[in-house]
């Protein structure tokens, strides 16, 4: 796939190093292309580093993993989203776009993109490696594009994780973002470490 990354931080970073050698393309969306936070991206296969609308209109896929805030005001910038996959990785669980709940409803307000809400329930680490021994941890998503959906499974799984399990519809966009909230809290406020995460297993 083709695949643009907004926001080329810890999260953005390991998705974008997980997906190119998983055989993906790699744009990387950033403001100012000759100064930016992930440069050692680009010694990854297959990555390169472009304004924001020239990645995304390079992509089939664009990943957001900036700052939940700025949802609005990157909609207006993003350009053409008809029939991409936008997938949702944040969080607003600190700070919210003005005037929506989560970057998900701006997203999906305000752009035509088929909009997933994927890759925010676990730490950055976990996406640079989801293998605990033996097994594989998993990953959830939201929302109602059954075709962003099948996006996000497929490259939970190029990105290492066993399983990437469908929380359900639009209305459970936040309830998943709670979850990352719980991942939070066990993680750093009760001081589990970020070498944790969440699988689930079956009797």
């Amino acid at each position: 796939m083709k695949i643009a990354i907004i926001g080329t931080g810890n999260v953005g970073g390991a998705l974008a190093s997980q997906w190119s050698k998983a055989g993906h393309t790699i744009f990387l969306g950033v403001r100012d292309t000759t100064d930016f936070k992930g440069k050692e991206l680009l010694e990854n296969a297959r990555t390169s580093v472009h304004p924001i609308p020239a990645a995304i209109a390079a992509a089939e896929v664009v990943l957001v993993a900036s700052p939940p805030q700025f949802a609005e005001k990157q909609a207006a910038i993003f350009g053409d989203l008809n029939d991409k996959v936008l997938i949702d990785a944040t969080n607003a669980v600190r700070t919210k776009p003005e005037n929506y709940p989560t970057a998900f409803h701006a997203f999906e307000a305000l752009t035509e993109a088929e909009v997933v809400k994927c890759f925010n329930s676990t730490g950055f680490e976990n996406m640079q490696n989801p293998s605990y021994g033996d097994q594989k941890l998993d990953m959830f998503m939201a929302g109602d594009s059954s075709s962003a959906k099948a996006t996000a499974v497929q490259l939970a799984k190029d990105a290492g994780f066993e399983n990437c399990y469908d929380f359900g519809d639009r209305s459970k966009v936040e309830l998943l973002e709670q979850f990352a909230l719980a991942w939070i809290n066990l993680a750093i406020f009760q001081g589990q470490g970020r070498g944790i995460g969440f699988k689930v297993i079956r009797r």
